[in-house]
């Protein structure tokens, strides 16, 4: 035992020894570079007798250290990155997940497949009656069937067995009864809304104008909520139930109530008294859509009939995440071993196959919906209806998300917004600040760029997309100011606007000043 005592010592004693003093020096090498009055002290002492000479030397070591210990911090970034993320960037990174995601997805509907034939042939296989009686009079109990137990390969769930019945009903159709479909993904945004307006004419007897579905598609590639206002019976909520037949992934609707408060109302909750979890239309929605690739639009009908800021908080914040894979919402602490499959952890994944639409009604009825909502969301005025007119019979389309978000992000790089038109946005921004203290945020700005060339490759034009966007966007913000005293300043401001974009090319927007000086 001594003589290996004296090995450790005299060798891994040694490289601890080593490894220490490293850490030591690291430690010194910190303490002394960020020790700054000493360092100061010390370039007293020194510099009484300095040149100008001297006095150019110090301040180039000291930036020489700077540049090292910054190229010191850069590479071992690198290496972190390399060794976290196999040094890959992070875009392809998370183009990676998502393709691991879906396979192993598809993995699991094809166990799924495997347990249920199985399964199919467990319970074929029949027992003959004299062994059953045999067995039953050896053992002193009853035989239960195989085809009957509840096996570990058994691909399903009992639903009462779970606390979370819908969810459970969802996973087992989903293993064993879902067939995904042959999607049609030669389409373009432009024929979208064309096939879009006939389908909803021919087979719904629902007439739009086409710009408005340009408006609608447009605002699905700029932002995941979506409202819709107007007075009633203009097709709020048929729109979007349309988009989701045309599609062939029926739109679920999930109507506000005026007692709604809080988060629950929206993602149900635990009673602890049944052990049960009480589920809601809207948290079966966003689990389900884990499950499959269609767009699918879940609407808020009459949102505001309760304070949206109240029950919608936290979806609002989960999607202004930077990364996909944050959106997740809490459902419950602690997971149990009979909980829904796509549970983890105790959240549920938003996937950005899902689109939320909420309609409002502006009457004495409903609450003013904050700006923290209308700055997240694209609104959209629905104030009557649009003619009929006749078509010829439309079948609706198989679109997967993955090619609709790939059509966006086509849309963005092919027409972006171009430097006149943000050149004059700017003059507009200016002029706003000067006279009625208002301006386009960050946000703004991004959606602008968002929006119009998804508009555009819907088959509309840049200026369309910009007037739609600054009245919707900029100008709504006109109603929380008094503008009772500001008619002229209105007047002025509608002038200006025909200066910069040229006379009657900025419709929406001269039409919503207008209806602001009447209403005030």
């Amino acid at each position: 035992m001594d003589n290996f005592y004296n090995y450790f010592t005299d060798d891994i004693g040694r490289v601890f020894q080593a490894f220490v003093e490293v850490i030591s020096a690291v430690f010194n090498f910190l303490n002394y570079l960020f020790n700054f009055p000493m360092r100061m002290n010390i370039i007293k002492e020194h510099s009484a007798t300095f040149s100008t000479t001297d006095w150019v030397m110090l301040l180039v070591a000291n930036i020489m250290i700077v540049v090292i210990c910054a190229l010191i911090i850069y590479f071992v970034g690198k290496l972190i990155r390399k060794i976290f993320f196999g040094g890959i960037s992070r875009k392809e990174y998370e183009k990676m997940a998502v393709q691991v995601r879906s396979l192993q997805r598809e993995l699991m509907r094809s166990n799924y497949e495997k347990d249920k034939i199985l399964s199919m042939k467990m319970g074929d296989y029949e027992v003959p009656p004299e062994e059953e009686e045999k067995k039953e009079e050896e053992n002193g109990e009853e035989i239960v069937p195989v085809s009957n137990r509840n096996t570990i390969e058994s691909p399903c769930v009992d639903p009462s067995d779970s606390r979370f019945f819908r969810l459970t009903c969802v996973d087992n159709f989903y293993k064993t009864e879902y067939v995904e479909p042959e999607y049609d993904n030669n389409i373009t945004l432009e024929q979208l809304c064309e096939r879009f307006r006939n389908f909803a004419a021919s087979q719904l007897k629902l007439y739009y104008d086409i710009d408005m579905m340009r408006f609608f598609i447009a605002s699905m590639g700029t932002s995941r909520i979506i409202i819709l206002q107007g007075i009633s019976g203009t097709g709020k909520t048929s729109l979007p139930y349309a988009f989701g037949k045309f599609v062939q992934k029926d739109t679920t609707v999930v109507s506000v109530q005026p007692s709604w408060r809080e988060r629950t109302e929206l993602y149900g909750y635990f009673n602890e008294f049944t052990k049960r979890y009480a589920e809601t239309e809207f948290l079966q929605a966003i689990y389900e859509c884990n499950y499959f690739r269609d767009p699918h639009i879940v609407i808020l009908d009459e949102m505001n009939i309760a304070r949206v800021e109240y029950y919608f908080a936290e979806m609002l914040s989960i999607l202004e995440m930077p990364l996909q894979e944050e959106w997740k919402v809490d459902i419950v602490t602690a997971v149990w071993d009979n909980d829904p499959c796509l549970i983890d952890g105790g959240k549920v994944q938003i996937t950005n196959n899902v689109w939320i639409v909420g309609t409002i009604n502006n009457d004495d009825s409903t609450f003013a919906v904050a700006d923290k909502v209308y700055d997240r969301a694209i609104p959209i005025d629905l104030d009557s209806r649009a003619d009929p007119f006749e078509c010829e019979l439309t079948d609706p389309v198989y679109i997967s998300t993955d090619r609709l978000n790939e059509l966006f992000d086509e849309a963005k790089e092919n027409y972006p917004v171009s430097q006149e038109v943000i050149d004059k946005l700017e003059q507009v921004n200016t002029y706003l600040i000067k006279n009625f203290r208002l301006a386009f945020g960050n946000r703004i700005m991004k959606q602008i760029n968002d929006f119009v060339p998804c508009f555009i490759a819907c088959g509309g034009t840049e200026i369309q997309a910009i007037d739609f966007i600054v009245a919707k966007k900029v100008l709504r913000k006109f109603e929380s100011l008094s503008l009772g005293f500001m008619k002229d300043e209105l007047t002025k401001f509608s002038s200006y606007l025909d200066k910069v974009f040229g006379k009657n090319t900025m419709v929406i927007c001269k039409d919503y000043i207008e209806q602001l000086k009447k209403n005030n």
